[in-house]
């Protein structure tokens, strides 16, 4: 696999703006560093109540924000906040985080949450976020990323029998056995259900 240059990661850039990425357009209307005061009484320990400088710098405020707001805006998990992060060039660029940068994990998101909970902050952000859509005629509607997963195929327990059954009662439509099938299975076998 050749290694992906300046160039490339323009063109995937162009080739999302030519979609009218919507995450774009949101980052252009929200004035995300209006939250920043706010943000940070939560998301930043004093000085004072650090236990270590030791350990990694928190991730900034407004990207854990932004954060949330990809959550609610495609019904995220905290696990499927974290893989899209990695997984979406339109997620990363939206939170303003290249390839090399740090992503927020799981447990990260999870804290910063809690966090804002706790101080009572969640809804009045999300009610600011949602005023400066409203002020510029949008309105953000949550969408859903499905996850693929891989599920055991349900196997047929019907005996040779009752499949010529089926059969026989549709007049040999493979379609129609199958409907019937569905509804067998809705009422119950042969009305033993």
């Amino acid at each position: 696999m050749a290694q992906m240059g300046f160039l490339d990661l323009s063109d995937r850039y162009a080739s999302l703006d030519a979609k009218r990425d919507p995450l774009v357009e949101i980052d252009a209307i929200v004035p995300w560093d209006e939250f920043r005061p706010t943000l940070e009484q939560v998301w930043r320990k004093p000085e004072g109540e650090r236990k270590s400088r030791a350990a990694c710098a928190p991730m900034d405020a407004v990207v854990m924000f932004k954060t949330l707001v990809l959550g609610a805006l495609y019904n995220l998990s905290d696990d499927q906040i974290e893989f899209q992060l990695r997984d979406r060039l339109a997620f990363m660029r939206f939170l303003g985080l290249g390839l090399g940068d740090r992503v927020p994990d799981a447990k990260t998101v999870w804290l910063y949450r809690k966090g804002l909970a706790q101080a009572g902050m969640v809804e009045a952000l999300f009610r600011q976020f949602d005023g400066h859509l409203a002020r510029r005629g949008y309105i953000a509607r949550d969408g859903q990323i499905l996850d693929a997963s891989i599920v055991p195929v349900p196997r047929n327990h019907d005996t040779r029998d009752e499949n010529n059954w089926l059969c026989l009662e549709c007049g040999g439509n493979s379609l129609a056995a199958i409907s019937a099938h569905w509804d067998l299975d809705r009422i119950g076998r042969r009305g033993q259900g």
